[in-house]
């Protein structure tokens, strides 16, 4: 008699980290995204009444080498989404997707850390935007670092 062959077991939590680090870098890439537009065309409504959006996106903290910061911002973002998109078809993006986003997202944070510094104690305003993002990616690492943990050895 054959033994009886189960099907591999699939890891919903995982699943569940996957979709929503995949979700919060579309929701990432999507507020860098405004906060480019914003700074490419200085439409006072989209700071949507908050000061601050203006102070710290036109400051001298704004670009790196005259690129915006939100430009890096996207990248992150962006590139976090496509590892995941590629985990399922690429053997080196399966293998090594997670520490992948884990760096990134430390990255971003720290990098997220640095702006929060300077909006507070050397601009003195604040970007409710900038907030956004610094959240979403502080997000995305916490649940790097959850999904990292519970990695299976490959």
């Amino acid at each position: 008699m054959a033994d009886h062959i189960n099907p591999p077991q699939i890891d919903k939590t995982s699943i569940a980290f996957y979709w929503a680090i995949f979700v919060l870098g579309c929701l990432g890439f999507l507020d860098s995204t405004y906060l480019l537009i914003y700074k490419l065309t200085n439409i006072p409504s989209m700071c949507l009444g908050a000061g601050g959006c203006h102070t710290v996106n036109f400051g001298p903290y704004s670009e790196i080498g005259g690129i915006p910061v939100s430009v890096f911002g996207m990248a992150a973002y962006l590139v976090i989404a496509g590892i995941l998109l590629l985990e399922p078809k690429l053997k080196i993006a399966q293998e090594n997707g997670s520490l992948a986003i884990f760096g990134i997202s430390l990255a971003g944070v720290a990098f997220s850390a640095y702006l929060t510094w300077l909006e507070i104690y050397v601009i003195h305003a604040i970007c409710p935007f900038c907030v956004a993002s610094a959240v979403i990616i502080s997000l995305i690492f916490i649940l790097a670092i959850i999904r990292l943990i519970k990695q299976p050895a490959l």
